[in-house]
C-alpha cells in the first residue's frame, strides 16, 4: 500500500532484510493500484508547511513515535527506512517514507508492504494513516 501508486518509495536498506520474505519488495503496478484506490480511495500523500529538510527530523521522530525500527534514515535523499512488528502476531512489515518538495512546503509518501501473508487485513494502510496523523501533530 502506497500513497503514491505512480511513482511509489523503493525499498533500499530493508533489502537484505527481506530475503526470506513471502511478499515481493516490488511494487505491484497498475492492477494493484487500481485495487489499492477503489479500496483505499481516501489515502493519498501527506503534506506539511516546512520544507522537506525542515520537515525531516519531524518526519523521523513520527517514525520513532509509532514505535518503528529504523533501518535507515539519510536527511540527504530525505528518506527513511523501518520495520514495524505487528503486535499479536509479531509479522515484519516494511515501511519506507520520502520526503519531497512541494508548493506548500513538503509531499510525504509512505509505502508499507507485509514480509507475508496474502490480505493484511487494512493494517498497511492504517499504518500510513496514522503515521501521517503523527506528522500533522508534530507540525501544529
Amino acid at each position: 500500500i502506497t500513497t503514491d501508486t505512480e511513482n511509489p518509495p523503493l525499498f533500499v536498506a530493508v533489502l537484505p532484510l527481506r530475503a526470506e520474505a513471502e511478499n515481493a519488495a516490488e511494487y505491484g503496478g497498475p492492477e494493484l493500484a487500481k485495487q489499492q484506490h477503489d479500496g483505499y480511495p481516501d489515502l493519498n500523500p501527506g503534506s506539511v508547511s516546512r520544507p522537506p529538510d525542515k520537515a525531516f527530523p519531524g518526519a523521523l521522530q513520527a517514525a520513532k513515535d509509532m514505535g518503528w525500527t529504523i533501518v535507515a534514515s539519510d536527511p540527504k535523499s530525505l528518506r527513511i527506512e523501518a520495520t514495524d512488528t505487528t503486535r499479536w502476531f509479531g509479522f515484519k512489515d516494511d515501511v519506507v517514507v520520502r520526503l519531497s518538495p512541494s508548493p506548500a512546503g513538503s509531499r510525504i509518501d509512505v509505502r508499507s508492504v507485509s514480509r507475508v501473508g496474502k490480505s493484511d487485513v487494512g493494517t498497511n494502510a492504517r499504518r500510513i494513516k496514522a503515521y501521517l496523523a503523527r506528522m500533522n501533530l508534530l507540525t501544529m
